[in-house]
């Protein structure tokens, strides 16, 4: 980790990019689920003249490929989220399993207001879940860590850091209810702030305690003061609660982001120490070694 000092956590540097490019995935994965939703909307728009109990029977069907369609699309996002991260506890909740099953009914009570039977309907619905899997696949059914990092670390620093991207979600959701882009783009910046923070914790567990009062505390604050912000905001329009927050937000990220850098000053010593203690030890044996470049 620390042959990365100066780069990739470094301000503006491609640690920035990195974090985009994450949020664009998780993004766009999800997209991946839009169209399931037209078939619950064809569902019921097709069963409008079939009479009461077929629209019955279409609504509750065309409600179930909705719900389906929405876990899918959840699950990709959280399975986008868990292969980013190189520290991540499986989802809690297995969406993309829970939506082949959804898909299934929901499939067999569309095809019952055919005329397909009970029997045939439930051979469709067997079907779509079967092709559901196979195209979207499972959600991950392990933990994921790091190697020669034991288990007990490893909990601890995915506990944290899902704790961290809770708080994060959260506050890009409240303002994004806004419809304020300057203030959406400043909530953006310092998630991408806090997020370097969080990486360089996944990568190196060590930092764990000198980075969970900023992952824990802070964020939990963060994310309690936008909620606050939000609430006020949109009833009063107050420019003085808003220089307020964005003041906040520019405290904040100063604060992650110098904090951060300390963890990497910190990580380049214990390497440069490391170096050190080889070279003697090499020196001691016999081997001479080119000082240049060490």
């Amino acid at each position: 980790m620390a042959q990365r000092f100066g780069g990739k956590y470094s301000p503006q540097g491609p640690g920035d990019a990195d974090a985009a490019a994450e949020a664009r995935a998780v993004k766009s994965a999800g997209r991946r689920a839009q169209l399931l939703y037209l078939p619950g909307l064809v569902l019921v728009v097709s069963s409008l003249a079939g009479g009461p109990v077929t629209l019955i029977t279409a609504l509750i069907g065309g409600a179930v490929l909705t719900l389906a369609a929405w876990m899918l699309q959840q699950g990709l996002e959280a399975e986008a989220a868990y292969d980013a991260r190189k520290v991540a506890r499986r989802p809690a909740v297995p969406r993309k399993m829970l939506a082949s099953a959804l898909t299934g009914i929901g499939v067999a009570i569309a095809a019952y207001t055919g005329d397909s039977g009970i029997g045939g309907s439930v051979l469709y619905g067997i079907a779509a879940l079967v092709l559901h899997v196979a195209t979207f696949g499972i959600d991950p059914m392990a933990n994921k860590g790091m190697e020669g990092v034991d288990a007990f670390q490893q909990d601890r620093v995915a506990r944290v850091v899902d704790e961290a991207e809770a708080y994060l979600t959260t506050m890009k959701s409240q303002i994004d209810a806004l419809n304020d882009r300057r203030l959406s783009e400043r909530v953006a910046d310092f998630q991408t702030i806090a997020r370097r923070m969080i990486r360089t914790v996944e990568e190196d567990p060590r930092d764990l305690t000198g980075a969970r009062k900023f992952l824990g505390v802070y964020l939990m604050g963060a994310r309690d003061a936008t909620v606050k912000f939000v609430d006020l905001y949109r009833r009063t329009k107050d420019a003085d609660a808003r220089a307020s927050y964005e003041a906040l937000l520019d405290d904040l990220q100063k604060n992650f982001a110098a904090r951060t850098e300390r963890m990497m000053l910190d990580d380049r010593s214990d390497m440069d120490i490391e170096i050190n203690v080889l070279r003697d030890r090499l020196q001691r044996e016999g081997v001479h070694i080119n000082n240049k470049g060490l």
